[in-house]
């Protein structure tokens, strides 16, 4: 069997950019050939770092060749200049990062896309609590058979819930939790106890 090695992608890899250069560092790649907008993406990095990564694709038309280029935004004030006026397609793309991570794309549609406007806060975000998660009780917490009165079985919590030591019915003297520790106690499974 041969292979074809035409129809494969190449992929230099990810160019970082600064938040502030975003919008020029775009238009350069555009101009430099890189003129088919394929994706635009975001990634939450808490528990490494304070901040939310950009990912953003553009492909040379014709060709295989792609160029992948990245930013970071903080957690704090998750802002960045809109590339919608270089690529009509990236609206889109920016509106569901908006309202999936909470990052504001500068001089972009602000229209809500997936959410509906009564749903607040970014369900996306590593450190955002579903409420839905919170509201049914977890099928784990017991086997078949097992009552609330058994003392030797541990707590247990869903995927997606934070440890209420760590998010919720915490002692309230308690220091308030980073973005990191409530999204290291999401994993689920037993109810791990706070270090500090």
């Amino acid at each position: 069997m041969t292979s074809d090695r035409s129809s494969a992608v190449s992929v230099d890899a990810a160019r970082d950019v600064a938040a502030p250069d975003w919008h020029a560092a775009v238009a350069q790649a555009r101009d430099d050939g890189f003129d088919y907008f394929d994706w635009l993406g975001c990634v939450d990095d808490v528990g490494r770092s304070e901040t939310f990564r950009v990912v953003l694709m553009l492909r040379r038309a014709g060709s295989f060749e792609a160029q992948v280029l990245t930013t970071r935004v903080s957690r704090e004030d998750p802002r960045l200049d809109s590339i919608g006026d270089l690529f009509a397609g990236a609206g889109w793309h920016e509106r569901e990062s908006a309202e999936l991570f909470g990052v504001e794309f500068v001089g972009g549609d602000r229209r809500r896309l997936l959410l509906g406007a009564d749903i607040e806060g970014a369900p996306l975000r590593k450190d955002e609590v579903l409420a839905a998660r919170t509201v049914e009780a977890w099928p784990g917490a017991k086997e078949p058979g097992e009552t609330d009165a058994s003392p030797s079985r541990r707590r247990m919590v869903p995927p997606g819930v934070p440890d209420p030591d760590v998010w919720g019915d915490r002692d309230p003297a308690a220091p308030e939790p980073t973005a990191a520790e409530v999204a290291e106690s999401a994993i689920g499974g037993r109810v791990r106890r706070r270090t500090r």
